[in-house]
């Protein structure tokens, strides 16, 4: 018998975005004035940051505030418990990059198809649920990114289903020095910036749901480090271009509060799929504990790289 809820298939949901919504998706992840590719419409090489379709399935298409536990509600997963949206948290976030995204979707159809590989009961302490997301233009049917993420559904284990399989680690080289250290600072406000983008989750905006979850109050979007790891690396390592970086992935292992500063710590392993390279990266709150573990990125490096478009 197949393990309940894999193969299930979310109904398809169309997307849409405009070139203000790429402008601010690269504002409230760091993008800097030396990157204006990514932050001036009419820069002759203007393009979205590559993991902006991370966003998608919570803005889908639309420019007003939406209802975050409702969305979470609105599809079922059968034969599985009904998990509660209102302590859900990320855990591990991968993405492909398969095809440059268009400024705009204006014009476009585009769909995002989304089914699930896995439900998983890690008893007492919750449940995962792994999906695959591809985002797609429906004229064509090509796959513009896909993204493979897991979300787990805190203390809501113990109901009878599969423990799932080992998930793959990336940790950084044995007895190697990092390659390169980058920082980001955060503030009080970034949370309440990022969330423009379309993920309205409660629990980064007002303290009162993160109490209830242990975290003391409001925390950072996870995917908020996620993405902002990864304009530091592409930076880093890639010159800003958005055609140098093929996959990026990290799994969620602590959270990050407003206003802490976030170290990276970065290796290159010098392991190669064509022209990109493997690295591996860690970050973790300046003083505290590593909240991106299993970081791996496919980047093609451009020695001592500064931005150039």
């Amino acid at each position: 018998m197949p393990d309940p809820g894999v193969g299930f298939e979310y109904p398809p949901v169309e997307v849409t975005w405009l070139k203000r919504d790429v402008l601010l998706f690269a504002n409230t992840i760091g993008a800097t004035a030396d990157e204006l590719h990514f932050l001036y419409e009419l820069h002759p090489d203007f393009a979205v940051f590559p993991t902006y379709p991370i966003i998608l399935p919570f803005k889908k298409d639309s420019s007003e505030v939406v209802d975050f536990y409702a969305a979470q509600k609105a599809v079922k997963i059968p034969n599985v418990p009904d998990f509660d949206s209102r302590r859900v948290v990320d855990g591990q976030r991968k993405m492909e990059f398969l095809k440059p995204l268009p400024v705009t979707s204006e014009n476009r159809k585009f769909e995002i198809r989304t089914k699930v590989l896995g439900v998983y009961d890690k008893g007492r302490p919750g449940s995962v649920v792994e999906t695959q997301t591809d985002l797609v233009d429906v004229q064509s049917g090509e796959v513009y990114s896909r993204m493979i993420g897991s979300a787990f559904f805190i203390a809501q284990g113990n109901w009878g289903g599969p423990k799932g399989p080992a998930t793959e680690n990336f940790p950084p080289p044995k007895g190697k020095a990092p390659d390169a250290t980058l920082e980001h600072q955060t503030t009080p406000e970034s949370a309440l910036l990022y969330r423009l983008n379309g993920d309205y989750n409660p629990l980064h905006a007002t303290p009162e749901p993160g109490k209830k979850m242990g975290f003391g109050g409001a925390i950072m979007h996870g995917l908020y480090s996620w993405n902002t790891t990864s304009h530091l690396l592409l930076k880093k390592f890639g010159a800003g271009d958005p055609s140098n970086i093929k996959e990026y992935q990290a799994r969620f292992a602590s959270p990050v509060k407003p206003g802490d500063k976030l170290v990276t710590q970065v290796w290159r392993t010098g392991e190669k799929k064509g022209d990109f390279e493997e690295i591996r990266f860690v970050t973790q709150v300046e003083g505290g504990k590593a909240c991106l573990t299993n970081g791996r990125a496919l980047i093609r490096v451009v020695a001592e790289s500064k931005s150039k478009l």
